[in-house]
């Protein structure tokens, strides 16, 4: 069945196109240069942000971060050894579950940090990687009032996720 995906997902638009006797081709092309246009606009922040998230694992930062955030964390009821993905979850998708999967391995998959990662992953949004790429593809330069917005929306994920799992499974140690 997968085999012909590829095949069908081309073949019916052309066969909508044919229906209403329009060029399909010329509505091809009108696409792919727009969705060039788009890349074009979106590849700049894009860059930017995954060089900025590189750097700050590279050089040992987002660990420190991570060290201090701890007792505030505690204070909160969320478990201090996720404060590396809650600091790098805003910012970069694909470390965050690299750091959500060194936590299962660590922790394990059944375990209090275990399960409050996983619900983390699935509770919050790459926030500044969000406003990049839509913003800049809306040509929207300042996030004055979405940025501050959207980590405290972050927050408020973070912190659910911990108490709905206390909640939800109280015997996890």
């Amino acid at each position: 069945m997968t085999d012909y995906l590829v095949p069908l997902l081309l073949l019916i638009p052309a066969l909508a196109a044919l229906r209403r006797k329009e060029n399909a081709y010329d509505i091809l092309l009108t696409g792919a240069g727009s969705g060039l246009k788009l890349l074009v606009s979106i590849l700049p922040p894009l860059i930017l942000l995954l060089t900025a998230v590189t750097m700050l694992r590279q050089s040992g930062a987002m660990e420190l971060l991570g060290k201090l955030l701890s007792p505030v964390l505690t204070l909160f009821g969320i478990p201090p050894e996720t404060a590396l993905l809650v600091l790098i979850r805003p910012v970069s998708g694909s470390a965050a579950l690299a750091v959500g999967a060194q936590l299962m391995a660590a922790y394990g998959v059944d375990s209090l940090v275990g399960v409050t990662a996983a619900v983390m992953l699935g509770s919050t949004e790459t926030t500044f990687y969000t406003i990049s790429v839509y913003f800049g593809a809306a040509g929207i330069r300042k996030t004055r009032y979405t940025l501050p917005a959207a980590l405290f929306a972050d927050f408020i994920g973070f912190l659910t996720a911990s108490w709905t799992v206390k909640c939800f499974f109280p015997n996890l140690s």
